[in-house]
């Protein structure tokens, strides 16, 4: 057993330093440095491939032998990754990072020139390799099975379809009847350096500090934990709205569940979370369900007004609040409303599948996505930027992780039903600017398991039953009523 886990800690050690050149790539690399950056990457995640799917370590797991519940847990899980990972050849992993650091550079220079073009043949080749990655799972009942699972254990393709379904049929009744309101009080311009202060002030509150934490600025905002008592978030500022605010909420969410694991299970290859979407629940469940609420907005709006004097001085907290909760369709996933935001993941669902299986070429994605985004958001795309080219995840060769996002959201409404009733005045705590017993209670009850258990374990344990779409939406429900206090 102990062999075992020093076997387990070196294999830790290659994935985050692996960490720390992905989060240097997105926040201070030279533009210069991405195809020596490529080389590191594609280098340090072979080698972490091939120490961890090396013969002795089946041998170990098959002679470990657990002397408490916790070491049971690593033999557990850590027996499922290995099975998993044996089937990829090691030079399969080094060509996946390479060309994801290649495809990430071209889709900034795409970005910055509004050419979808000069994307797609870097895309055309992640999937081409992603295409190889699933063919490594020939018994999969769905090729789209195996990059689902790596990001949500145990999860099946027809399981996430019924699921989606589910959700989207309740969206859309609800993006119907959303009321008008007037969010003007939330648009800019916001000058940059008064959104920092307002950002930092807000994240001091929540529980953010300078030993553990720090936060930085990037393109597509971000979380990376390189390791214990080493938490970065990032976020994006833009003098249009107030978005950064969110944004660094969401990524929080992120950090504080990474921040919370059992200390025990460092090295262990389990002092993360239990799957993407169990941490999708824990950022957007502070984005939303804490930074719209009325509390947060009882506390924050005097920091909001000191922060950026002058803008808030002829409204109220009410006003402010009632705008943040906005319903209105648009173009971009991170600034979506919480009714909308829905759509977006299915769209990119769909579009994955179709991608993946042929059904759907590469040059024919923007005419797509604009399609789509006009059938289902009810938004008319102008260009690829503020289209096709927003998100940096198929750049990173990421396929199987966007949905996570919408079942995040499902468990987050699962988990606040919960909350609701066992941390009564929560509200009230808010207003106080008192967020410790939430984060509190998460880390009881969600964060410390990291990942012993199964994500479907954890749901049970948490909240007594499987996943389901309805607690998430009748919250959404809720904040629609014209009486909804959340909204008044």
């Amino acid at each position: 057993m102990d062999e075992l886990l020093e076997r387990l800690a070196e294999v830790s050690d290659l994935e985050r330093t692996a960490v720390v050149l992905g989060w240097d790539h997105e926040v201070v690399m030279p533009p210069a440095g991405a195809e020596s950056r490529g080389e590191l990457r594609a280098t340090i995640e072979r080698l972490a491939h091939e120490r961890f799917t090396d013969d002795g370590v089946g041998e170990l797991l098959d002679a470990a032998q657990p002397r408490d519940e916790l070491e049971r847990d690593v033999v557990r899980m850590v027996r499922r990754d290995f099975d998993k990972a044996r089937r990829v050849p090691g030079e399969l992993v080094a060509e996946l990072a390479r060309t994801a650091v290649a495809a990430r550079t071209a889709w900034l220079d795409a970005r910055a020139r509004d050419d979808f073009a000069v994307f797609a043949p870097l895309l055309e080749r992640n999937l081409e390799l992603r295409r190889r990655y699933s063919a490594c799972f020939p018994d999969a009942d769905d090729p789209y099975d195996p990059l689902l699972d790596d990001y949500e254990p145990g999860l099946s393709t027809a399981e996430l379809r019924d699921a989606l379904a589910r959700l989207r049929d309740g969206l859309v009744p609800l993006v119907a009847r959303a009321p008008e309101i007037d969010d003007a009080v939330v648009r800019g311009p916001f000058a940059e350096a008064n959104q920092r202060a307002l950002v930092r002030t807000v994240l001091r509150a929540v529980g953010v500090d300078d030993e553990s934490w720090r936060l930085d600025d990037a393109v597509h905002p971000f979380q990376a934990t390189p390791g214990v008592g080493d938490i970065r978030i990032t976020t994006r500022y833009d003098e249009g709205d107030l978005d950064s605010l969110y944004s660094a909420l969401h990524e929080f969410g992120h950090g504080l569940y990474e921040h919370q694991v059992d200390p025990a299970l460092a090295r262990t290859l389990l002092a993360g979370g239990a799957s993407s979407a169990w941490h999708e629940s824990q950022s957007r469940l502070w984005e939303n369900m804490v930074g719209r609420s009325p509390g947060f907005w009882r506390w924050c709006f005097p920091h909001a007004q000191a922060a950026l004097p002058g803008r808030f001085d002829d409204t109220t907290w009410q006003e402010v609040q009632r705008a943040v909760n906005a319903v209105r369709p648009s173009l971009i996933r991170v600034s979506a409303d919480e009714v909308t935001y829905g759509l977006h993941i299915v769209l990119r669902f769909e579009f994955e599948l179709e991608l993946l299986e042929g059904d759907l070429a590469v040059a024919d994605l923007p005419a797509a996505w604009n399609e789509r985004m006009r059938d289902y958001v009810g938004v008319e795309v102008p260009d690829d930027v503020r289209g096709v080219l927003q998100d940096v995840h198929w750049a990173e060769g990421i396929f199987g992780y966007f949905p996570t996002y919408a079942l995040g959201n499902v468990i987050a409404g699962q988990l606040w039903e919960r909350i609701s009733a066992e941390l009564p005045g929560l509200d009230e705590r808010f207003a106080a600017g008192d967020f410790a017993p939430l984060g509190e209670w998460l880390g009881e009850h969600v964060h410390r398991y990291g990942r012993r258990l199964m994500p479907t374990e954890l749901l049970e344990r948490v909240v007594g039953g499987p996943l389901d779409p309805g607690p998430y939406l009748a919250y959404l429900e809720a904040k629609l009523e014209p009486s909804a206090p959340l909204m008044s």
